[in-house]
């Protein structure tokens, strides 16, 4: 069913309703492969149906669908959360006194501080919002207003340079962290697997969403390397290896904890799946036990942290490529930034 543009009796109330179908329509758009509590999400939705009363309750439901599986909608919350709260102090009586001259304004001033990959992020989120406002807008008369936004020629947006070299761990951060893996306080029935998942995301390089989405079956053990069979973004699937000896302490210990109803590796005392917020609670307590500080201490920096060792130590895009599951060979290229003996070559030109 198609709304008026300014269909309800404020501005607020207006522009939150659009965002909730919004977001209620890219739930049931974005990929639904992880998704584990089905019944969960289903109600999610339900209640998406129906009027909601804030942007707080609107961010806590889908807060709740992030944890159920649909990682991707976080791309889109975030920005259209500002964008709402940044709208509220203009004072707007309409939809229509958005224009694109005030989404470059508020692009400029919210993502002034943030890496080019996040800036494009924002603008694809506002730009989707407005994409979709447009289609389903519809006057009594039966025409729509069209934004017809394009977002344009921002700095920083659309340029290809500017690269963030990602935050990795140095060889003696390495080792420190190695041992804090082991050092680290856990509850007893967590220690083993928290070690263990953090080793297979560090000597793998998997993603943190493959990691917690391995299946017990898909890990064996063939001439002292375990292999694993990973689903990947888009649902690509490929093979990922680490030696026995690496992780073979911490997984007998775990599957003495292991709640075998549930096909997954890695799972709650409840048998439910692994969340990322929780994986990053287990980084930041080895990081802070080994007194480790950077930019960025996700367990994505353990993704990177192999990716510069794969590269540095045999100088193979193709490789990298492969280990990590990158569909264009231009994304590994960004380890070849950390090739010390050849930039070595740079130092040596006015001898």
């Amino acid at each position: 069913m198609r709304y008026p543009i300014d269909f309800l009796d404020s501005f607020d109330k207006t522009f939150l309703f659009w965002i909730q179908s919004f977001l209620r329509y890219k739930l049931t758009t974005l990929s639904n492969r992880q998704v584990d509590d089905k019944d969960k999400f289903q109600e999610i939705l339900r209640v998406l149906k129906f009027d909601i009363s804030s942007m707080k309750e609107l961010k806590k439901l889908i807060k709740e669908a992030r944890q159920c599986g649909l990682i991707g909608i976080n791309t889109y919350i975030n920005p259209i959360e500002k964008l709402y709260y940044y709208c509220q102090k203009q004072g707007f009586a309409s939809l229509k006194e958005i224009d694109e001259e005030f989404l470059i304004d508020f692009l400029a001033i919210e993502t002034s501080s943030l890496s080019d990959a996040t800036k494009k992020n924002y603008r694809m989120a506002i730009l989707s919002l407005f994409k979709y406002i447009d289609k389903q807008n519809q006057n009594d008369d039966g025409n729509s207003y069209i934004y017809g936004f394009e977002l344009k020629n921002l700095t920083g947006l659309n340029s290809k340079s500017g690269v963030k070299l990602p935050s990795f761990l140095t060889d003696d951060e390495l080792k420190r962290f190695l041992k804090s893996i082991d050092e680290t306080s856990f509850k007893d029935y967590a220690r083993a697997k928290n070690r263990l998942l953090i080793k297979i995301i560090l000597y793998t390089g998997m993603r943190v969403s493959e990691a917690i989405n391995i299946k017990y079956k898909d890990m064996i053990l063939e001439d002292g390397l375990y292999i694993i069979k990973i689903t990947g973004k888009g649902n690509k699937q490929r093979i990922a290896m680490v030696k026995q000896k690496y992780i073979q302490k911490d997984l007998q210990e775990y599957k003495e904890y292991r709640d075998n109803s549930t096909a997954l590796l890695f799972s709650s005392r409840t048998g439910k799946k692994l969340t990322q917020p929780y994986v990053s609670y287990i980084m930041d307590k080895i990081l802070t036990n080994a007194g480790i500080h950077k930019d960025k201490n996700g367990a994505h920096m353990l993704r990177h942290t192999f990716g510069t060792k794969l590269y540095q130590t045999n100088k193979d895009l193709i490789l990298v490529q492969e280990a990590l599951g990158h569909a264009d060979i231009n994304t590994s290229r960004i380890y070849t930034h950390f090739d010390k003996d050849r930039l070595k070559k740079t130092t040596s030109i006015f001898d």
